[in-house]
């Protein structure tokens, strides 16, 4: 028999979901904080939930063999000193739809300034507006795993023209042209709106510099919907305020919550939201699980593992 330690802030809706997929060789327990999950974690072999918790009992958990993270990002579990004796697998496929909505509400929200419709509204002015048509739109994506394909997949039904950035250069569908790090230059030079799809590692940590900044056009509008530790703030803040690029979309920061002095808060050209461009339904995190759980039970290979040095 098989034991599963179920650890999120949504353990409860996780609960009925499990309850419901009825598997065999499985019993569960559930925690929604670390303090209880301390209690019930010894004797699991599988726990699944959040990254963020589950760091704080990996050392308690002496059966453990596998985890399900919930989360697309699982930086948390890669940090050096923690144990990796186990098989950790991500979730796929359910980010990216979510993902690019975010993506596309923020882009023509700019290119149809809405914004500044709305500011005209409360003055009470008729002024149009000019804007562009999806056609004439440049999206450059770094980062082509299944959430920037998905992205290139949505931005090429709107018509816009999609360039990308990624570690090996291989194409990928619905992308014009793929660049590697070898020619940044070129890949800033073009896109009208650069969006950050990475994940949190060694070599992705403060990617996005002055230097990088420069490469930019100055009309360009950089959005993070990676990791907060991708962009050095600092830099980003130089920029936006001197004018280097246009502006600035942010859900995910350093430090989170974001802290009440930065001045991203008040910069007039960025938005900030609170690291909510995409949530993990548990009902499609289940489905994810269910089918790892068969693969495991048959000794199959599951779907989804997670190299601990790449991070992803």
């Amino acid at each position: 028999m098989n034991k599963l330690l179920i650890l999120s802030e949504d353990a409860g809706k996780y609960s009925t979901l499990m309850n419901s997929a009825d598997l065999r060789q499985l019993a569960f327990v559930t925690a929604s904080d670390t303090s209880s999950a301390l209690e019930l974690v010894a004797p699991c072999n599988i726990i699944l939930g959040d990254p963020q918790l589950i760091a704080e009992v990996l050392a308690s958990a002496r059966q453990l063999v596998w985890v399900q993270s919930s989360w697309a990002g699982v930086d948390y579990l890669c940090q050096p000193g923690l144990r990796r004796d186990y098989v950790l697998t991500g979730v796929k496929g359910i980010f990216g739809p979510q993902i690019s909505e975010y993506v596309m509400t923020y882009l023509f929200a700019f290119e149809r300034q809405v914004f500044h419709m709305h500011t005209n509204q409360l003055q009470k002015r008729w002024q149009p507006l000019p804007y562009r048509l999806a056609q004439n739109i440049t999206l450059g994506i770094i980062g082509l795993g299944s959430i920037g394909r998905q992205l290139a997949r949505t931005a090429r039904y709107f018509g816009m023209r999609v360039t990308g950035l990624n570690r090996s250069g291989r194409p990928c569908d619905d992308v014009e042209k793929v660049y590697t790090a070898n020619d940044l230059s070129g890949f800033f030079e073009e896109p009208d709106y650069v969006v950050l799809t990475l994940p949190d590692t060694p070599q992705t940590r403060h990617f996005i510099n002055l230097d990088v900044l420069n490469m930019m056009k100055p009309s360009a509008v950089l959005m993070n919907v990676g990791r907060g530790n991708l962009i050095n703030e600092d830099d980003l803040i130089f920029a936006l305020r001197n004018g280097v690029i246009a502006g600035a979309v942010l859900d995910v920061f350093s430090n989170e919550p974001l802290a009440q002095d930065s001045p991203l808060w008040q910069l007039n050209n960025v938005y900030v939201t609170p690291h909510n461009a995409a949530t993990s339904f548990p009902e499609d995190i289940v489905a994810i699980f269910v089918e790892n759980y068969q693969h495991f039970i048959q000794k199959e290979p599951m779907r989804h593992i997670i190299d601990f040095d790449l991070g992803y």
